[in-house]
């Protein structure tokens, strides 16, 4: 995995100033996360770093990043050399890295829908249970476990397309390909499906509780700029889905 973003780095951050990732994840990500004021803050699968700078630019006092692509690690770091945040950026399996802090919030966009595995889901889990502190939030954007393949291709107007091998099973693997530019430029990865009670079992193995899976929102710029019947499919298809829970 870490040699796939490392390959596509420059060309994936590109995919935050599209509509989509503005518009519906972005919006999205940070109202599920909501005032960040003065808290600790552990941002897993990190990328570039599009979200933690975006959560200490909105107060947060202290924010680590991480993740497993040394190129999307590298990118971050340059733009916190541009503009000194003092966010601190580390090079790390999720599965592998253990405890580091003790922190208020954990945050991933897109991390547990790498796992392929319950095994895998579960170290993830691990991962972030132990740098929470009691009474934390885990707030995460995921995969649409529910969206089934025949509707996959409702997304595609917005520059989302997945494709699968027949029907969804545990481990099923998915291509994802992003197209990122106006002029068609696209990157594609995997993902991997496991179901909604797996991630669960896994969420509640590692002491979290209070469970819940969000729809997507539109921003109202969004809304104003583009129109409701466009972001129609978005949300009666959602390619996305936030979850919360709290140690």
């Amino acid at each position: 995995m870490a040699q796939i973003y490392d390959s596509i780095a420059e060309q994936f951050k590109k995919f935050y100033s599209l509509p989509f990732a503005l518009h519906v994840e972005t919006y999205t990500h940070l109202n599920l996360i909501g005032d960040v004021t003065g808290k600790s803050i552990l941002d897993l699968a990190c990328g570039e770093g599009i979200y933690t700078r975006l959560l200490k630019q909105n107060g947060a006092a202290r924010l680590v990043g991480v993740d497993i692509s040394s190129e999307m690690i590298k990118l971050a770091r340059q733009e916190e050399e541009k503009e000194p945040l003092e966010i601190e950026y580390i090079i790390a399996d999720v599965m592998e890295i253990g405890f580091i802090d003790s922190f208020d919030l954990v945050v991933a966009s897109f991390l547990l829908n790498y796992a392929s595995t319950k095994e895998q889901l579960l170290k993830m889990c691990h991962t972030i249970s132990a740098n929470l502190k009691p009474g934390g939030r885990f707030i995460s954007l995921n995969n649409n476990l529910d969206l089934l393949p025949q509707f996959y291709h409702k997304s595609e107007k917005y520059g989302l397309a997945k494709s699968c091998p027949g029907s969804l099973q545990e481990g099923t693997r998915l291509t994802l390909t992003l197209t990122i530019a106006d002029d068609g430029e696209k990157v594609s990865f995997d993902n991997y499906y496991l179901s909604k009670a797996t991630y669960e079992w896994a969420l509640r193995s590692v002491g979290l509780k209070d469970i819940r899976w969000h729809n997507p929102i539109v921003s109202p710029e969004g809304v104003q700029k583009f129109s409701q019947e466009f972001w129609q499919d978005a949300i009666d298809y959602p390619y996305i889905v936030g979850i919360t829970c709290q140690k």
